[in-house]
């Protein structure tokens, strides 16, 4: 065996930068949170054939002292970490003291810099196998400037790892947009071989921030983003979410901020797809940009040399708060969630004018749960008409719903309404659908879940750690409706499981919970199982497209979704009305041109 000896100080730059420099799009973000945390207020980047052959990053930041210029380019050299405390509790982006060592390691790069309005500058320049820096005087204003050439020039092994030209200047185009997203104040100029790419101005109120919002996610996701803000003693979530019907085939539109730093983290993926798990059509991913604030000391941001990944001190309680929160706000995705604009239109002529009855599924529809039954539509139902259209005090002058009043019934399945804004089209089975899944859940809410003993005791050979949790947690199995009980180190005994799941596959179930416990703390498996069956039975029981409705039983309709929580999207994630402005109506026949 070789002796063991020290490496070179080129060779351990290079080891480090295996760890933060993955391909071009890594130096950016290194370069750009170094201009962050110097208090830059415009960046300009400049890339050239993707990054590889030329990055250049420029901030009027604060500067560097000359005298720290050549500690800047040595490891484990940084102004942000001075003691064990510091490093508890990281507030900038940056602190490992190493990138700019390890980019040049694998690069030929120049670092100038002026703390100064006036006065001359400082260039540093790495040369030589041992990495002696060089410092010499020239002209630049007040900031930093850092330039990489010919990246991976000394290690051919790593550039053949590299992508296209195209694709490299995708992934430090979406690197910007990210870091750009987070600093709404700051100023981002790039330009890709010379053109202007991406010119994005300062931010300073919230309309020049949705403007921000609208050029890095699109337009068309800045129209469907719902403004949210959530917060505890200690924990605030803020940002945009877009509708449950806005939702993505990949999950490329989602941005999560943890005091300002992007991170990707599975308590937070977690938490999201179960907040979105009662709304999204299967395959279809929810879009976000979301910033969780905690305080420094209950996050360790040096979880992973890129810190994209984050560890949290109290990760169960972070993860209900995000899930509560956005479990709430993708609730209040209905047509009435926002105050109704005041009104031009009155009810349609020839509507009954008899005071609304309260909820025509509610009290009384769906029986006390001992367990679900399905219930007939009440829409159209010959026995019981609906209320009227008409609210209590609407009319002209008066408020007008968020869907309006209906027009018509069209082909059978669609309802034609007509609001302050324009025209309504309303799918009427999907409509109806989710109101009665909704109200199907509160009722077995209230009721609770009821057990059904098995005839065999089912005996499941399990893990001794999945034992251990089975006994930790046995109140929590009985809350969901099981009796587990421990019968051996490696084996458990179930004896009774949820009566409306009884015919599925009660040890799969039971797997599948253990497997959450030990991954979250909690389960919410027989919840999404119960909910999966109440949405069956819903879309057995909404009102059948191809029936006739009068334009009051419409109406009321209408008025249903407005109080039905989640009444954006019907149970399996499509959208249940959609809205043409009359500006839209307008295009479509050339009025005005």
């Amino acid at each position: 065996m070789a002796r063991i000896r020290p490496l070179s100080p080129r060779l351990a730059n290079q080891i480090a930068a295996g760890e933060v420099v993955e391909r071009p799009a890594s130096v950016v973000k290194e370069l750009l949170e170094n201009s962050l945390d110097a208090g830059a207020r415009r960046i300009e980047v400049d890339v050239e054939e993707g990054g590889v052959r030329r990055i250049r990053v420029r901030d009027d930041g604060e500067g560097i002292a000359p005298d720290d210029l050549p500690l800047a380019l040595c490891r484990h050299a940084t102004s942000k970490i001075a003691t064990l405390e510091d490093l508890q509790r990281v507030a900038t982006l940056g602190f490992r003291g190493e990138a700019l060592a390890s980019i040049a390691s694998v690069s030929r790069l120049t670092l100038i810099s002026n703390t100064a309005d006036r006065g001359p500058a400082w260039r540093a320049r790495t040369e030589g196998s041992q990495m002696e820096v060089v410092v010499d005087q020239v002209a630049h204003p007040r900031g930093t400037t850092v330039e990489v050439r010919d990246l991976f020039f000394n290690t051919p092994a790593r550039r053949k790892f590299l992508r296209s030209e195209r694709t490299e200047f995708g992934r430090v185009d979406e690197v910007i947009r990210r870091i750009a997203l987070a600093r709404p104040e700051v100023a981002f100029l790039v330009r890709r071989d010379g053109r202007v790419v991406l010119d994005l101005r300062p931010a300073g109120t919230d309309a020049e921030a949705e403007r921000r919002l609208a050029e890095v996610c699109g337009a068309h996701f800045a129209a469907h983003a719902l403004r949210v803000e959530f917060r505890t003693s200690d924990l605030a979530l803020w940002g945009w979410l877009a509708r449950p019907t806005f939702s993505r085939s990949q999950p490329d539109l989602q941005y999560f901020y943890v005091n300002g730093r992007a991170v990707r983290d599975r308590v937070v993926a977690h938490a999201v797809r179960q907040a979105f798990a009662d709304v999204l059509y299967q395959g279809r991913h929810p879009a976000f940009v979301l910033f969780l604030e905690l305080p420094a000391a209950e996050v360790d941001v040096n979880v992973h040399p890129t810190k994209h990944e984050v560890r949290f001190r109290e990760a169960r309680r972070v993860h209900d708060f995000l899930f509560s929160s956005l479990h709430r706000a993708v609730a209040d995705s209905r047509p009435g969630a926002a105050p109704p604009p005041r009104a031009r239109l009155a009810p349609v002529a020839g509507a009954e004018s008899a005071a609304p009855r309260q909820g025509v599924l509610a009290a009384g529809a769906v029986p006390p749960f001992a367990g679900v039954r399905e219930v007939p539509a009440p829409y159209g139902s010959p026995e019981e008409p609906p209320a009227a259209a008409r609210q209590a005090g609407a009319g002209e002058g008066g408020p007008v719903p968020p869907l309006g009043y209906a027009l018509g019934q069209l082909a059978g399945a669609y309802i034609l309404a007509e609001n302050e804004r324009g025209l309504v089209v309303v799918d009427m089975h999907a409509a109806h659908e989710r109101i009665t899944y909704e109200r199907f859940k509160r009722a077995f809410a209230a009721g609770g879940i009821v057990s059904q003993p098995l005839l065999v005791p089912l005996t499941l050979a399990v893990t001794p750690r999945e034992a251990e949790a089975a006994e930790l947690h046995a109140d929590t199995f009985a809350r969901l409706g099981f009796q587990v009980r421990r019968a051996g180190p490696e084996s458990l005994l179930v004896r009774e499981v949820p009566a409306l799941l009884a015919r599925g596959d009660p040890e799969q179930l039971v797997r599948d919970v253990l497997a959450d416990l030990l991954a979250w703390g909690e389960s919410r498996r027989v919840e999404e199982r119960l909910n999966e069956l109440l949405a069956t039975m819903a879309c057995h029981g909404a009102v059948a497209a191809g029936r006739r409705l009068s334009l009051s039983e419409m109406n009321q309709l209408l008025r249903d979704m407005e109080a039905t929580e989640r009444a954006d999207q019907c149970n399996h994630g499509r959208p249940t009305w959609v809205e043409l402005g009359l500006e839209e109506l307008d295009r479509l026949f050339l009025r005005g041109r």
